[in-house]
């Protein structure tokens, strides 16, 4: 893992799995403050009073340390007022003892956990509704700029494009301010090129996935262009309106 982390900046540290034990109650369902398919997500209060949001990865057949590089590299690489920020993380190899037919082994155990800012008013997700009693257009417009901004930064703000591959009202974090941030880089990916990527399985959410990628697989950046266009008609449509939309006409 060092040579993977080589270019992290010096100011993204790395948290004891004690100390995270320790601001968690030992990572209890009352400091759970969010679920995904490849991790839990807890609330934690730093010594200095900082809240932070803990993703901690299962432990799942096949997951090796993929998913934690992609984001963690991602993250590191995308510094942005619309991107979250990546606070710190711990990565913990240690051995647990089990008992198995009557002995006891000792198993080697992963932990994986990366330390985000507390994002106060939660996902896009908790927010869209019918626009009578949704957010106001005012706080809407606010929102999809900012995510269309940080799109924009992690296409086009450095020599290698970040593909986020799983943009959706789940994975866009607002603060207290509504200000949005996108989040979740656990699928995404860096490319060289503009050059059209072939995958061989399935990524992403249903609904969000462009035509060309449900028909062939086909990765570009249309793919997250797609994904913001889905979004931008929940914002403003509501999810009443969304729901209709299947039933129009081309």
């Amino acid at each position: 893992m060092e040579n993977n982390f080589e270019h992290t900046s010096a100011t993204t540290r790395e948290f004891t799995l004690e100390f995270l034990e320790q601001i968690t109650d030992k990572f209890s369902e009352e400091h759970i403050i969010g679920r995904g398919g490849y991790g839990v997500v807890y609330k934690g209060v730093l010594e200095n009073g900082e809240e932070i949001a803990l993703k901690k990865l299962h432990h799942m057949p096949g997951l090796d340390d993929t998913q934690f590089r992609n984001e963690f590299n991602n993250l590191m690489r995308a510094q942005h007022p619309n991107i979250i920020r990546l606070v710190r993380y711990c990565y913990n190899l240690g051995h647990q003892r089990i008992k198995y037919d009557g002995e006891y082994i000792f198993a080697l155990v992963e932990e994986r956990v990366l330390c985000f800012e507390y994002l106060h008013a939660g996902s896009l997700d908790k927010h869209i509704s019918d626009e009578s009693c949704g957010l106001d257009w005012q706080a809407r417009f606010k929102i999809i700029k900012g995510v269309c901004e940080g799109l924009n930064y992690l296409h086009n703000g450095s020599r290698d494009p970040i593909y986020h591959l799983d943009l959706k009202p789940a994975n866009i974090l607002l603060d207290q301010n509504m200000v949005p941030k996108i989040g979740d880089f656990g699928l995404s990916r860096l490319f060289p090129s503009v050059q059209t990527y072939i995958t061989i399985k399935i990524i992403g959410t249903p609904g969000y996935m462009p035509p060309e990628y449900i028909e062939r697989y086909e990765i570009t950046s249309k793919y997250d262009v797609f994904s913001l266009g889905v979004v931008i008609v929940r914002i403003v449509a509501g999810d009443e309106g969304y729901s209709k939309c299947a039933h129009m006409s081309s």
